[in-house]
């Protein structure tokens, strides 16, 4: 099947560190991908690159066949990439409507004062749409800023979703949420992933091992194994850099 993001020799340097280091990498259409490593991995900066926040100091990223590197985030959102990120970035002092309103009206070519209200009246019913779709339906009219943690994630879900995305990238999504709220956005996760390429950086294993059909283990910068949940959790590597291996066990038990 094919790529619908690959990316050959990336690199980023802050200084004297080299937070991604020379990163090759095909992410194939159709299958639910995962990105984890201890921190300081190089796993936020990768997402960084590849979604235009940050411009790489060497190498290509490729999207859908089409050669991005070097494009601008809106850019880049345009031809179908969208993400959330680790810090929850909305309007707090706006309604959650409100919210992925401006995100999907956003999409359009540009805002206009005389718009006729046909236009108006369609992103309405996509925002209604996409508040059931993650099951915000409820908190509509709530203010952002009040929101639970799990519940501003869905918030910035149904924004990314809002663009309309062939790929959908998430850091963290779960993080910091409660097992219910876990459980549910997991959920749709694996729902979205029958209609969108998703890619997710993600610290909870139980999860990553569970969904993820592809897991990339990213250590100092570089890629250090990659393989499905059975192959990435015997590999011991990857037990070493970021699992804990039997030794490591041991020592703790004996401590």
């Amino acid at each position: 099947m094919a790529a619908i993001l690959s990316v050959r020799g990336l690199t980023k340097r802050f200084g004297g560190l080299t937070a991604v280091d020379s990163v090759d990498l095909d992410f194939e259409s159709g299958r639910l991908h995962a990105i984890i490593g201890p921190n300081g991995a190089g796993k936020t900066t990768f997402f960084n690159l590849i979604s235009g926040f940050l411009r790489p100091d060497e190498g290509r990223v490729e999207f859908n066949g089409q050669a991005i590197s070097g494009l601008k985030t809106h850019q880049i959102a345009r031809l179908g990439m969208s993400r959330t990120l680790q810090i929850k970035s909305v309007f707090n002092q706006l309604t959650v409507r409100e919210n992925v309103w401006i995100a999907a009206q956003a999409r359009l070519p540009s805002l206009h004062p005389f718009r006729p209200a046909a236009r108006f009246k369609a992103t309405d019913e996509k925002v209604e749409r996409l508040l059931a779709e993650v099951g915000l339906t409820g908190l509509a009219d709530r203010q952002a800023g009040t929101l639970s943690y799990g519940d501003m994630a869905l918030l910035e879900l149904s924004i990314a979703l809002a663009a309309e995305p062939r790929l959908l990238l998430l850091d963290e999504p779960i993080c910091g949420m409660s097992p219910q709220e876990t459980v549910s956005t997991v959920e749709k996760i694996v729902e979205l992933s029958k209609s969108i390429d998703i890619i997710l950086i993600e610290h909870d294993m139980e999860v990553v091992f569970d969904i993820a059909q592809d897991i990339v283990v990213m250590a100092q910068g570089g890629v250090l194994a990659r393989g499905n949940a059975r192959e990435i959790a015997a590999d011991e590597r990857v037990r070493e850099a970021y699992l804990g291996s039997d030794d490591d066990d041991e020592e703790a038990g004996d401590a």
